[in-house]
């Protein structure tokens, strides 16, 4: 605001609230200044939710103190913040090679955004448009580690987890979630054909089907999470 329009808002604020009133030229002169000199940044009014007017109003009626200037200049501070933070800078037209026609444009752009110029750019990717056709699709294919298509094609070298797999698509119980007492099996393992030096031993050979006591264990689990 320039001082012609500083001493607008002074003289409003005065109307709401008499004891901000300088009746000595002097004073009037200093106060004028101050206001100046803390407000000269701060817009009266923009195209998008600002007017001083309305800051000073609710200050006025919220607080049992007489407004000064910082009030407003913090007011204006916290708009500047909520419209810069909603904004996304859209991509400058200017030559990406020239760094300072970019910055420039960039600049002009959010100062166009705070003063209410334009309205705050989301983002569009997220907030406009619909998704694409094929969207639902490609996530029901990929809603997985491993999407189906590659999962058959991995089963001939992942026999265990397939036998697994195949058992829990069936309606069967998941043999991986309980230990094997069989060959010591931890857990999300397959069972393995014991050959010496334990479970973990290089040499072991997994097995393509569990043992069968595991087989048990594990419909013993699932039943008793199924609730009664």
């Amino acid at each position: 605001m320039d001082r012609r329009e500083v001493a607008a808002v002074l003289t409003y604020v005065g109307r709401l609230d008499p004891r901000t009133i300088r009746t000595d030229a002097g004073e009037a002169r200093d106060q004028l200044a101050m206001w100046h000199e803390l407000l000269g940044e701060v817009p009266m009014t923009t195209g998008q939710g600002w007017d001083v007017r309305d800051v000073v109003r609710k200050r006025v009626v919220a607080s049992p103190y007489p407004i000064l200037p910082a009030d407003v200049a913090r007011e204006w501070n916290a708009h500047y913040r909520d419209r810069l933070g909603r904004h996304t800078d859209p991509t400058p037209m200017a030559d990406p090679d020239d760094p300072q026609a970019w910055r420039a444009e960039l600049v002009a752009t959010r100062d166009a955004v705070v003063t209410g110029r334009i309205a705050p750019s989301p983002h569009r990717g997220v907030t406009t448009g619909e998704p694409h056709p094929g969207l639902k699709r490609m996530l029901k294919a990929v809603g997985t580690y491993v999407p189906d298509a590659v999962r058959a094609e991995l089963a001939p070298f992942r026999p265990a987890r397939a036998a697994r797999e195949a058992a829990i698509a069936a309606g069967g119980p998941d043999i991986f979630s309980v230990p094997c007492e069989r060959c010591r099996a931890p857990k999300g393992e397959p069972c393995r054909e014991r050959s010496g030096g334990g479970v973990r031993n290089r040499n072991t050979k997994p097995r393509i089907e569990p043992h069968p006591t595991r087989v048990e264990d594990a419909l013993a689990a699932q039943a008793q999470a199924i609730p009664a």
